[in-house]
């Protein structure tokens, strides 16, 4: 029997998408107890976007077997939050593919019914973005990853939000609920 953890934490997963990156990390460097989780894209990519965090622990996607999953058989985590998730991620969600760190820490926690808050990029049929350099594109997301998304919104312990608003409701709600509960 593995040892239970102190105190748990959120695990917040970044996947390979710019789209409203830089505002997610302002949200979750605002945050207490959270501990980051990046693809082989993100890690890629914050660095193309020149963005910076301010979280302690990062585990990145450098291993076959994403052995930081463990963490969730001990409890580690209260909270999954996979914002900003490409199509590509939501996808592979969908239709049970966890062959990367952030579709595996997905995959665990619902296994381990950790409540999970996923920002999916391919909402809308017609999305602007930036890109790198600070650069907006107009980006126009196919029928399957709309429908992927919609897919997504009817599994256990798992809510899709379209927008940074809804993300920061969402987080804050999930923080009320934990609050309340520890009285």
């Amino acid at each position: 029997m593995m040892k239970p953890v102190q105190k748990q934490r959120m695990a917040w997963a970044l996947t390979g998408s710019g789209h409203y990156l830089r505002e997610c990390i302002d949200i979750f460097n605002k945050l207490e107890d959270v501990d980051l989780f990046l693809s082989k894209a993100a890690a890629e990519i914050l660095q193309q976007y020149g963005y910076h965090h301010n979280v302690g622990k990062v585990y990145q996607d450098k291993t076959a077997s994403a052995v930081p999953v463990e963490l969730f058989y001990r409890g580690a985590y209260h909270t999954v939050v996979i914002a900003p998730t490409t199509s590509n991620t939501v996808a592979k969600m969908v239709y049970g593919i966890s062959d990367n760190l952030v579709t595996n820490i997905f995959a665990q926690a619902g296994k381990c019914r950790v409540p999970n808050i996923v920002f999916a990029c391919d909402t809308e049929e017609e999305v602007e973005s930036e890109a790198p350099r600070n650069n907006m594109v107009k980006v126009y997301p196919r029928r399957i990853d709309l429908e992927n998304t919609a897919k997504l919104k009817a599994f256990e312990e798992t809510t899709v939000v379209e927008n940074m608003q809804q993300l920061d409701s969402a987080i804050q709600a999930r923080l009320a609920c934990l609050k309340a509960s520890s009285f």
